[in-house]
């Protein structure tokens, strides 16, 4: 089994129609949805490499709050406690202390430096997850920081969670764009995500997830006959591969990277 300790595994879309974004994505990027646990209201969505995340609604606690449909990463975790006081340490911060989910973990809230939420994690259960190949059908295929202070992020990820760094590439006024791998690779093709400062146009730091599809221009297709928006793209990416960033019909913020001309 593959060791999750310090990576993304685990992709969560609180939402105000479960059913609803189940129905959207499961035409958008494939996906196969399971009831789980005793009341049935947490959703496992699979893509082609087997589970990937879970789709729920928004707790009422939280929404009371003002949370709005949102994804969330979870980050694997051999200690949440330890890791949750470490991460604080490093110029985190804990938004919900470590707890237990009964027949699930232990997890908490986390932010990083500038301010994007991510999630910890330690599965109760002695069965781990394979990592899924890279780039396949409805799993993530690219993460993506908009930082909320790009200098204090990079050092957090490369430092605290033991990331390594890829290339820079300059987007001029839009500062610069750090390549990532949470594998420990240095290789243009072992990245796994990047990380920019937070565009003026965004509400808030974030972190966005890029589910594998196959044709973009199909894929696009699917998200307007579905009632989401398109905010940007499809736009070809070094590498080859061409992406959106979109929202789903719930206000959601995702995004998609797949190919062109492909099934």
């Amino acid at each position: 089994m593959t060791d999750f300790s310090g990576k993304f595994f685990w992709y969560e879309l609180m939402t105000s129609d479960p059913a609803a974004a189940l129905a959207f994505y499961g035409d958008v990027v494939g996906w196969t949805a399971q009831p789980f646990g005793p009341d049935g209201d947490y959703n496992v969505v699979s893509g082609s490499a087997g589970p990937l995340g879970g789709v729920m609604a928004i707790p009422a606690e939280a929404k009371d709050c003002g949370m709005t449909p949102w994804w969330g990463g979870y980050v694997g975790s051999a200690d949440v406690d330890a890791d949750a006081e470490r991460l604080s340490a490093a110029g985190g911060s804990v938004k919900r202390p470590p707890e237990d989910i009964p027949g699930v973990g232990r997890f908490a809230v986390m932010a990083d430096p500038g301010g994007a939420v991510f999630m910890l994690l330690k599965g109760s259960s002695p069965e781990g997850m394979d990592a899924p190949p890279p780039m396949a059908p409805g799993h993530v295929g690219w993460h993506e920081l908009y930082a909320g202070d790009f200098d204090k992020d990079l050092a957090f990820y490369t430092g605290a969670l033991g990331w390594t760094k890829g290339e820079a590439m300059d987007m001029g006024e839009m500062g610069s764009y750090q390549l990532v791998s949470q594998t420990g690779s240095t290789d243009f093709d072992g990245m796994t995500g990047g990380i920019m400062p937070v565009p003026p146009m965004m509400p808030v730091p974030l972190w966005l997830f890029y589910f594998t599809v196959g044709d973009i221009d199909a894929a696009v297709a699917r998200v307007s006959a579905g009632g989401g928006s398109v905010l940007q793209g499809p736009m070809e990416v070094p590498g080859g591969a061409w992406i959106i960033q979109a929202t789903d019909p719930q206000g959601a913020m995702f995004a998609l990277v797949g190919s062109k001309g492909e099934g």
